[in-house]
């Protein structure tokens, strides 16, 4: 029976019916900040939806050679590593994190980034999944059928700082900040080390957990009040965010909202923030 994959979002309902199909793909896409101290891998190893894979895009599905976190790696990278996962051109896949709703829209956008539309982020992550007693599993991944993956980039799905630097004064582009409005504004300092305060000149700030209801999205007309505040009607939306995770949150709400044009900028404040030849607002 064919499966037909509910986008850009998925209910634990749809999943619990779902989840046994051999169509599909379940992806654990959990990451946490440093300063949480929390080690996504070990967490997956000890509790996971039944037949997930995990998806470390912070260690091993990345750009290897960057200096700032988990960038995005090249074509041939990221389809090795997730034909590893057992992910192929016709897989229909579902991604999750550990906490509900932060880290999985990343790995969603990387799979568009990537070419492959046929991905889903389940709303509310493995806290809605448990919060049902849905069954649970441990430990490693049983033995896992190769997956054949040919990329298909998609240039504009991630940008980086020459692009953004290049569309400070353009009409009809928004830039969108997900942090935080004490980060925005430059009244808390930057948890990373080195970073300046502040934000790109010109950008707006709509902090991610704006977007969030006890860790699931909000309804389709909240986000598009959400997005009509603060991006109005324009020709195209990028994203920023600390390091270019809870701007694919952004990313995904925007996609909820009817948004088409829409990019991640991947290096984001932590590509920004400390280099000093690039303008900072406060």
């Amino acid at each position: 029976m064919e499966l037909n994959l509910p986008k850009p979002i998925v209910e634990v309902a749809w999943l619990s019916r779902n989840w046994n199909h051999p169509d599909l793909v379940i992806l654990d896409a959990s990451y946490h900040l440093p300063s949480t101290g929390r080690d996504a891998k070990t967490e997956f190893l000890e509790d996971h939806i039944p037949r997930a894979r995990f998806f470390d895009f912070h260690n091993v599905i990345c750009d290897l050679n960057s200096d700032l976190p988990h960038m995005m790696p090249n074509e041939k990278v990221f389809s090795t590593e997730v034909e590893k996962l057992g992910v192929s051109n016709d897989s229909k896949i579902v991604v999750y994190d550990s906490v509900g709703m932060f880290s999985a829209p990343r790995a969603w956008w990387m799979f568009r980034a990537m070419g492959h539309d046929e991905v889903a982020v389940l709303n509310g992550g493995l806290p809605a999944w448990e919060q049902f007693a849905l069954p649970d599993e441990s430990g490693e991944a049983y033995e896992i059928k190769k997956g054949t993956f040919r990329a298909n980039p998609r240039k504009d799905f991630f940008v980086n700082k020459e692009f953004v630097s290049s569309i400070l004064d353009k009409e009809g582009i928004k830039i969108i900040d997900a942090r935080s409005q004490d980060r925005f504004n430059a009244l808390k300092p930057e948890p990373r080390e080195g970073l300046r305060s502040g934000h790109i000149p010109g950008s707006k700030n709509l902090p991610y957990k704006y977007l969030l209801q006890h860790q699931n999205m909000l309804d389709v007309p909240s986000l598009q009040r959400a997005f009509r505040q603060h991006a109005g009607e324009c020709d195209q939306v990028v994203f920023s965010c600390g390091s270019g995770v809870t701007a694919c949150i952004l990313a995904l709400g925007a996609e909820m909202a009817g948004y088409k044009n829409i990019s991640v900028y991947d290096g984001s404040w932590t590509e920004w923030g400390q280099d000093e030849s690039l303008p900072v607002e406060s």
